[in-house]
């Protein structure tokens, strides 16, 4: 088990980075593993709603919101095989912007472990990654 992390600097402020980056729907504009999502609840994000990812490597895991206050946190846990990812993201008023500070923990059993230990190491550079995109999504919004 371990717990790294990333922050991101976004130049939108919480009302807008928070609504986006808590809505799963929004996830296949900004995460570059996924190709796509199937949702098992409809609605607004909330606590318990779930769906599934589809990524690019066919990974399939079962994703739920676990945590949302809106403005200041949202978390969600995903489920697939052996493996369990813990995502938690921190909002942040700076200025006219928002600071987003994500730590994942992923906890892994059996042959999984070894797998695990290298997502682990590439994760705070994939997550920083995925937000950069997200803030680049949302700028482009706000300006075009």
């Amino acid at each position: 088990m371990s717990t790294d992390a990333a922050s991101v600097q976004f130049t939108q402020p919480p009302d807008v980075v928070f609504p986006y980056l808590a809505d799963p729907r929004r996830r296949p504009e900004w995460q570059s593993s996924l190709r796509s999502i199937e949702m098992r609840d409809l609605g607004e994000p909330r606590v318990g709603m779930r769906w599934q990812d589809v990524t690019g490597p066919g990974l399939r895991p079962e994703m739920e919101i676990t945590q949302l206050v809106p403005y200041r946190i949202w978390a969600e846990t995903g489920s697939w095989r052996g493996v369990t990812a813990h995502l938690t993201l921190r909002f942040t008023a700076v200025g006219a912007g928002t600071r987003v500070d994500a730590e994942v923990e992923i906890i892994a059993e059996g042959l999984w472990r070894a797998v695990s230990a290298v997502v682990r190491r590439l994760a705070p550079a994939a997550l920083a990654h995925d937000l950069e995109k997200a803030n680049e999504v949302l700028s482009q919004r706000r300006t075009g």
